[in-house]
């Protein structure tokens, strides 16, 4: 990442620790060499405030290893893949996965995608995956472990109130531009809307964000791909269950 990437990142994570209130939570220890992060979305879009927890959490590890974030498609459609590549994103796909961690670089991933990211507001303390599991088998091809990032809380920045999972069907939204869902949501400053937050930047409500990175995690003997991917999104899912068990909307 260049310098002024890099300072604005800075200074957007250190405005949203301030405002989220942000706490972490980390391993006794980590891998030595790349790993993949995978990790949850709180509301997931252009922005997503669970890639400033990562950022955060991550100055806390003390790494200086580059991570690659793999990044949905509709960033390079909506001609912002450019910008998005100066942040270390990427178009999120299997080589580009590999190669970057042959290449001695972290990756982060958040597999549920948009069915993650627009969940509504029922379902915010849930990990939802759809089943997805070529997480499982990049880190399996490309011989790394897992490392599984849980943050709480970005769900609670605004009122989703419909995942939109039949709107964009309907609109061919999920042929045209890969999103499988096309949410109604209440936010500031745009109130009552269909499918504009996620796309545009939205004043997030002051939600306390927590967030914890477990163990890493590695496929055992003989273990499939489906299985390896369902062990650790059982036990991203256990987490954030744990994690929220107690919690008070906004007041973390």
């Amino acid at each position: 990442m260049d310098e002024l990437p890099r300072r604005i990142v800075g200074l957007t994570v250190a405005i949203a620790r301030l405002y989220h209130r942000m706490e972490s939570h980390l391993p006794d220890e980590m891998p030595d060499g790349p790993v993949l992060f995978v990790a949850n979305h709180g509301f997931g879009g252009v922005f997503d405030l669970n890639v400033l927890a990562f950022a955060s959490v991550y100055d806390h590890l003390g790494d200086r290893r580059r991570v690659t974030i793999l990044t949905h498609q509709i960033a390079w459609t909506l001609k912002l893949g450019r910008v998005a590549e100066k942040f270390d994103a990427t178009p999120a796909n299997h080589h580009a996965a590999v190669d970057a961690l042959a290449a001695e670089s972290h990756v982060l991933v958040f597999p549920g995608g948009d069915i993650d990211g627009f969940k509504k507001w029922s379902d915010r303390n849930k990990v939802l995956f759809a089943g997805r599991t070529g997480f499982a088998r990049v880190a399996m091809d490309a011989g790394v472990p897992i490392v599984p990032v849980v943050t709480a809380g970005a769900g609670e920045s605004l009122l989703v109130l419909n995942q939109g999972t039949r709107l964009a069907r309907l609109t061919r939204l999920d042929k045209l531009l890969r999103m499988k869902s096309v949410p109604t949501s209440l936010s500031v400053p745009w109130g009552l809307n269909v499918g504009l937050v996620g796309l545009l930047p939205y004043v997030p409500l002051p939600s306390k964000i927590v967030t914890t990175v477990l163990p890493a995690m590695r496929p055992h003997d003989d273990e499939s791909v489906d299985t390896f991917a369902a062990r650790v999104h059982r036990a991203m899912d256990d987490e954030l269950e744990t994690m929220t068990r107690s919690r008070t909307p906004l007041l973390g």
